[in-house]
């Protein structure tokens, strides 16, 4: 009678499909946006934290530890 189209439940999984990208592509640009924000420290370690790792692994010893971390303080 309509000429033949995807009919009604077809008409409905096509709607769903569509919407289904479009929320998609909002939440990628979303988690793009959070995750390019300039200045955040997700995922990087602080200067004090390797200072901390190398005088733990004896790379450097206490004096050089306590002046390193002293000037990162300022």
């Amino acid at each position: 009678m309509w000429g033949g189209g995807y009919g009604m439940l077809g008409g409905m999984a096509m709607m769903l499909v569509f919407w289904g990208i479009i929320i998609a592509l909002i939440v990628f640009a979303v988690k793009w946006f959070n995750d390019n924000q300039g200045g955040d420290n997700r995922g990087k370690r602080d200067a004090l934290e390797i200072l901390r790792e190398r005088f733990a692994s004896g790379e450097i010893d206490e004096e050089e530890f306590d002046s390193r971390r002293k000037a990162l303080e300022k």
